[in-house]
């Protein structure tokens, strides 16, 4: 089992893990720019798990840009290419929420309110 972590600044911002059978991706304070490398690397980590489903927990993200947007559009292409299932869980803060609805890219994923809910959607 491999694990990730990403520590950008002071505080560690991207992690992955393995849970419940499921590669579980956290995300947590302000992420931007400087963020989208990390959060690359912690989906490739996810996807050879070998797991059937990861979940990128929001619940802690308060902001996110475009270039995380991209990155969790890159990750969609490419558990669904591995055939893995990639599903958002949150309950997503206002400015998370937003990004999604203006960018009209919430419909592209798969998302639930919890991260037990996304555990065994």
């Amino acid at each position: 089992m491999q694990e990730y972590v990403a520590v950008i600044g002071d505080e560690a911002v991207i992690s992955m893990t393995v849970h419940e059978g499921a590669s579980v991706v956290r995300l947590r304070g302000d992420l931007g720019e400087d963020s989208a490398p990390g959060l690359a690397q912690a989906f490739a980590a996810a996807v050879t798990q070998g797991a059937s489903r990861t979940v990128v927990d929001l619940s802690q993200a308060e902001f996110a840009d475009s270039s995380v947007l991209h990155a969790l559009l890159d990750a969609r292409k490419a558990h669904k290419a591995a055939g893995v299932a990639l599903v958002l869980a949150g309950p997503l803060q206002v400015a998370i929420r937003r990004l999604f609805e203006v960018t009209g890219t919430a419909t592209a994923f798969h998302m639930t309110d919890s991260l037990e809910s996304a555990l065994t959607c």
